[in-house]
């Protein structure tokens, strides 16, 4: 697989999706969520995520890679303002803090790029495709989820680091 296209497709991908998020959208939608869970199988299905001569060096950075994909998509759907207007719908927008978060979360992948690179392990755009998927199927699933608490409920907008 080529790098070239497969990072243009991941970072015209992450783009769109900040840029989604910087909007006003109601929490309902799962469209992310599928879009999230094509790029974790197409990730996997691709190959190349483990370093057959590294076995258990790769195999450890890929868990680290994962945990840490979704542990930072914790962190940005903490970001986010979710709240319920007037006819009881669940909304969500990032804030500034979202998009610091992304910028955090871009600096820690390139950073467990060159990790990897550092240890020997060739690398795959498999694993870029994996990591974006968790990280943003984390954020997504996590402020759905806040906007189902808060459906039907009556309160007032929670509130959020901005």
């Amino acid at each position: 697989m080529d790098y070239m296209p497969m990072s243009l497709v991941v970072l015209f991908a992450v783009i769109f999706v900040v840029y989604r998020q910087m909007k006003t959208r109601p929490t309902a939608k799962r469209g992310i969520l599928y879009t999230a869970a094509v790029m974790i199988v197409v990730g996997v299905v691709t190959g190349g995520l483990i370093d057959g001569r590294h076995l258990a060096l790769s195999l450890g950075l890929l868990v680290v890679e994962a945990v840490v994909a979704v542990a930072l998509g914790v962190w940005r759907a903490a970001t986010v303002r979710v709240w319920l207007d007037d006819s009881g719908i669940a909304w969500s927008r990032a804030t500034g803090w979202t998009l610091l978060a992304w910028l955090a979360s871009i600096a820690t992948r390139v950073g467990l790029y060159f990790a990897g690179q550092a240890l020997g392990l060739t690398s795959s755009p498999s694993g870029v495709l994996l990591f974006v998927g968790l990280t943003i199927g984390a954020q997504a699933y996590l402020v759905a989820r806040r906007g189902r608490a808060l459906t039907g409920t009556g309160r007032q907008p929670d509130t959020v680091v901005r």
